[in-house]
């Protein structure tokens, strides 16, 4: 690390950071509405976006902060293991091509914003309802906190901050700045703000890793060199060289399937999705996400080559920023900090701004105010979206860094459980709403209790996400284990509920719902949410 701080790649890593904030800002006048008081309006940006726009920020939504630097730094400590993020986003396309489109077209037609509104409609259970709108709150939160660990992983490389030695505030002031504007536009934009920046982040990150892929091979002596040193260190280390070791292939399959089940659960997937103008927007966008992947595969890849570059860190998170700032000029190791830190910002936006609709939609107006209009919804999504950053925040500045990616991993396994109430719900209405609320509380504890007990060398509990397989005696992803505990549980509990007769709650959903285009007509298109809810 060099001494002090780099003042040329501060330099351009601030021009960069002024210019999007300045677009965070006018976003607010981008495809302005007459009533922009509505959360269609301020939380789903009018749902008018097209399919350039919604690729980008289903991109800057999906490839954050966390994907820059933990991917490659996973590879970095961990070898080979670290790529089942390539497979997994491969699998998730052609999954969510099959649902996608069904939950774009029910929302549409009854204004759900949030994957709980819909829950709430298909199986007629607030209960329900009301776990997956807090499922999904707190799944989201430790992903917001990874997003401002990877801005602050950025200053530290550049020396901003003052060090080790500093006060906590001089230390903290950058990211308590970057916090601030964050916040400001996203209150004030919505997520019109995040799909503007959406834009200039994907930019910047295809021209970064474009760039690494050539640049730092040429100096590091090609790709030859650069396998050779990462397989020696791994091999020095025990880790069975570039190839997993057999006993680990369990882990990586049902790490990569359990988290490709899981990605387009969390509230941030779905309110990009939703932005989207026409069914056929979402059936597009499946088609060209894969685009993202390629990129992926490539990005990777830098965790082998700091290791050539021999790249030495405490924290791992800290690698692949230091790897530029060792392996570039100055003025473009600003650009890639750059594209980290608007890679931070144009996800957590978007993250805060979903946890935010599910709190007023789900829990606000659902229990607290139900006769809230549409005016008094936005007024407290906007403040939630700030309770959420600054939750975030608080979680960044007193926790050790390294435990921000097992609480986001542990939020992995919590959101995953929320899969047979969202996707089976969207194909079938079999299952008993008590049924798959069972599902869901088993799926949790299990999920949990599980993961509270797995250690690692840096903390005594939540350490990982993976454990032995019950009854199979493999390690495997905790998240697909409680995931199957889950279903298994709704199915049980379904013909039991059912041969009870059990009251089954009122789907105010019809089969042609699911298939519907914005310029179907429908009567709860125009009608606004509150009044659309009044009615069933």
């Amino acid at each position: 690390m060099k001494d002090g701080v780099n003042g040329v790649a501060l330099g351009v890593f601030v021009f960069f950071f002024l210019a999007v904030t300045v677009l965070g800002f006018l976003a607010a006048r981008w495809r302005r509405a007459a009533d922009e008081h509505t959360l269609d309006e301020w939380g789903l940006g009018g749902r008018s976006f097209g399919t350039w726009v919604t690729w980008f920020l289903l991109g800057g939504d999906l490839y954050t902060a966390y994907t820059f630097v933990a991917v490659p730094a996973a590879i970095y400590a961990a070898g080979a293991a670290g790529f089942f993020a390539v497979p997994y986003t491969i699998l998730v396309y052609p999954l969510i091509f099959t649902f996608l489109p069904r939950l774009w077209s029910v929302s549409h037609r009854h204004g759900y914003v949030t994957t709980s509104d819909f829950v709430r409609g298909r199986f007629g259970s607030k209960g329900l309802s009301l776990a997956v709108a807090v499922t999904g709150i707190l799944a989201t939160m430790p992903y917001i906190a990874l997003q401002l660990v990877g801005i602050q992983a950025v200053l530290d490389v550049m020396g901003v901050g003052g060090g080790d030695s500093a006060n906590w505030f001089v230390k903290d002031l950058p990211l308590l700045i970057a916090f601030g504007v964050l916040a400001a536009y996203t209150y004030s934009s919505g997520l019109r703000a995040p799909a503007l920046i959406a834009f200039v982040k994907d930019a910047l990150i295809y021209i970064v890793i474009a760039v690494a892929v050539i640049y730092i091979p040429i100096k590091l002596g090609g790709f030859d060199e650069i396998f050779k040193a990462a397989s020696d260190k791994y091999t020095a280390a025990g880790a069975g060289g570039l190839v997993p070791a057999e006993a680990g292939q369990w882990t990586y399959a049902t790490l990569a399937l359990g988290s490709a089940l899981a990605l387009f659960m969390y509230p941030h997937s779905v309110t990009a999705t939703l932005s989207g103008r026409s069914r056929e927007v979402i059936r597009r966008n499946t088609t060209i996400l894969p685009l993202y992947s390629l990129m992926l595969g490539l990005l990777a890849l830098l965790g082998f080559m700091a290791i050539a570059a021999g790249v030495k860190v405490t924290n791992g998170q800290l690698a692949i920023p230091q790897l530029f700032e060792n392996m570039f000029p100055d003025w473009f190791a600003g650009v890639a900090f750059a594209a980290i830190g608007i890679g931070a910002l144009v996800p957590a936006a978007i993250m805060s701004i979903a946890a935010a609709n599910l709190f007023t939609r789900n829990i606000y107006k659902d229990f607290i105010n139900p006769a809230a209009t549409p005016r008094q919804e936005t007024r407290v999504s906007k403040l939630v979206s700030l309770l959420v950053k600054v939750g975030a925040l608080v979680f960044v500045l007193t926790m050790d860094k390294t435990v921000a990616i097992n609480f986001q991993l542990l939020g992995g396994i919590w959101i995953l459980q929320t899969f047979p109430s969202l996707v089976g719900g969207l194909f079938t209405r079999w299952f008993h709403r008590w049924a798959l609320l069972g599902g869901w509380a088993i799926g949790m504890l299990y999920g949990t209790i599980a993961a509270y007990g797995v250690a690692s060398p840096t903390q005594k509990h939540f350490g990982g996400s993976s454990k032995e397989i019950p009854g199979i005696g493999e390690i495997g992803y905790i998240g697909l284990t409680a995931f199957v505990l889950n279903v298994a549980v709704a199915v049980v509990l379904t013909f039991a509920l059912r041969a009870l007769k059990a009251p089954e709650g009122v789907d105010e959903t019809s089969p042609g719902d699911y298939t519907a285009d914005a310029g179907d007509a429908n009567v709860e298109t125009e009608l606004p949410p509150a009044t659309a809810d009044a009615s069933h």
